[in-house]
């Protein structure tokens, strides 16, 4: 899998915020099996309780209910961690461009309070859920750090700030960060619900209950889907990387690039459906193309994703038939 020869001193435990939603649960559930310790902290906001069900008996697992924006809570959550996974945030750049100010509140200042928290418990590792919005409307392909161009959304300046913030925390107060630039994350336990759902899920969803999927756009658009077992990877060889290389952000994906309409038309045939999409118009604060240069982490974080498109479709859509039949 990519992460299964990662090793921690024995008794390690690692706080994963966010740890009911998509990508924290998954973390949750591989830190688990890896034999160490395990606190999660969510506000259930728009993780699901189903998802940290399975963990509650395992007696190397608590849980907190409660909110990053609430800093007394942050503190209790770092009390005795030695790494952090910050996963808590709220995403959808539309969802964004309506609620600017809910925003600023969960993903600034609720970051903010939990890089603040980290510290004043000595914790060793700080790695925080950072996203490829961040490159805005600079147009080379591949995105390359340290290319930014002006972002296109509250969203995204969110995890811009992030990104400062976690450079400053290195600098200023020796807490180790490192920023995750997530491309596209897909798999298990992705939410297909809702108006602000991940493309491949709803899809999925969607051509399962025969309904006619709306793609925003010609359908042209592509993107660096990553699989979540990248994503896992990602962030266990972060908490073991050099204080050297902390402060800095990191594009976290395959290096690959997939069309949305070849997507569609590849689940189609997977699912034996031959359901025509309607076209609407484009996402505002959409990027048309994104395809992530992973040479940094590759090389700083010994980041080897193993999990190409392909391989993660066949097994995304195997839980999706399962869980969603």
């Amino acid at each position: 899998m990519g992460y299964e020869d990662v090793k921690f001193p024995k008794g390690s435990k690692f706080l994963v915020t966010g740890s009911a939603g998509f990508i924290g649960s998954n973390l949750v559930e591989a830190i688990l099996k890896l034999g160490y310790q395990v606190r999660g902290l969510d506000d259930f906001s728009t993780g699901k309780k189903k998802n940290v069900e399975e963990f509650l008996d395992d007696p190397n697992y608590e849980f907190i209910e409660g909110d990053i924006r609430n800093f007394e809570t942050c503190m209790e959550a770092c009390n005795g961690v030695d790494y952090v996974l910050n996963q808590a945030a709220w995403g959808s750049v539309p969802r964004s461009i309506e609620m600017p100010q809910f925003y600023e509140e969960v993903n600034v200042k609720g970051t903010l309070n939990m890089m603040e928290a980290a510290r004043q418990n000595g914790v060793k590792k700080f790695v925080y859920a950072s996203s490829s919005s961040v490159y805005g409307d600079e147009p080379n392909l591949p995105k390359k750090e340290g290319r930014e161009g002006n972002v296109l959304s509250p969203y995204s300046l969110t995890k811009k700030v992030n990104e400062e913030y976690g450079r400053l925390y290195s600098e200023l107060y020796g807490l180790d960060t490192y920023g995750l630039r997530y491309f596209n994350v897909f798999g298990r336990r992705q939410n297909p619900d809702g108006a602000y759902a991940a493309v491949i899920p709803k899809f999925i969803k969607q051509l399962l209950d025969d309904e006619q999927p709306k793609i925003n756009g010609d359908g042209k658009q592509s993107r660096d889907f990553t699989y979540i077992e990248n994503v896992i990877e990602a962030n266990l060889k972060a908490c073991n990387a050099s204080t050297e290389v902390a402060g800095e952000a990191y594009n976290i994906a395959y290096g690959g690039r997939e069309f949305l309409i070849d997507i569609y038309a590849e689940l189609s045939h997977a699912l034996k459906k031959d359901i025509q999409p309607i076209f609407g118009p484009v996402r505002q604060g959409d990027i048309k193309h994104s395809n992530a240069d992973i040479t940094k982490a590759r090389e700083l974080l010994k980041y080897n994703p193993q999990w190409n498109f392909e391989r993660g479709i066949v097994e995304a859509l195997d839980w999706y038939k399962k869980n969603l039949g």
